[in-house]
């Protein structure tokens, strides 16, 4: 779990920097153009410029800049033996759900508003979806979250099916909705 919360803080950490390097670059030369930019689709120019990008009246990567510094913390803290209680647990599996809503806002945002993807963005959406489910599977199978025992047994086996499943569907919804664009239509 330590490993995982790392990984996945460190993944949404490098996506938030970066974004938010790119957005200073963008806010000195609106001319500016992301390396991240290359074509049409995969535009993230387009979303750092967007209403979206401030969703809270600031950069949204300086969200992601302190949440998953938090993440990553806490995962270095679980690799080094740090045992933390229940309500801990639970207040990383609700940022970690208000992360996946925020992130669920921002794919919508992105796909059927802007118009446009965002690489780096697609990286914390990942990340941010690994961890939430797999905290979740956590507190499930040690007991911080009540669940039913056939879901508990199915946790410690099959974990790895949740966040493939939902990477799986944000990938048919971006598939589907430039099936044009990537299949040259």
């Amino acid at each position: 779990m330590g490993l995982l919360l790392v990984v996945t803080g460190a993944a949404g950490l490098l996506a938030s920097w970066v974004i938010t390097l790119d957005k200073l670059a963008l806010l000195k030369d609106p001319d500016f153009v992301p390396g991240c930019s290359l074509n049409p689709v995969v535009a993230c120019g387009n979303v750092m410029k967007s209403e979206q990008a401030a969703a809270f009246g600031f950069p949204n990567p300086l969200l992601g800049l302190v949440g998953y510094a938090v993440v990553t913390g806490a995962g270095a803290a679980v690799l080094a033996g740090a045992r933390f209680p229940r309500w801990y647990w639970l207040t990383l599996n609700a940022g970690t759900a208000l992360g996946v809503a925020f992130c669920a806002w921002l794919q919508f945002q992105s796909l059927y508003r802007i118009n446009s993807l965002c690489l780096w963005c697609c990286l914390a959406w990942a990340a941010t979806l690994l961890m939430f489910w797999y905290v979740t599977s956590h507190n499930a199978r040690h007991g911080f979250l009540p669940v039913p025992r056939g879901v508990r047994l199915f946790l410690d086996e099959f974990t790895w099916v949740l966040p493939l499943a939902h990477l799986g569907v944000i990938g048919m919804l971006v598939l589907t909705r430039w099936w044009d664009f990537w299949t040259g239509q």
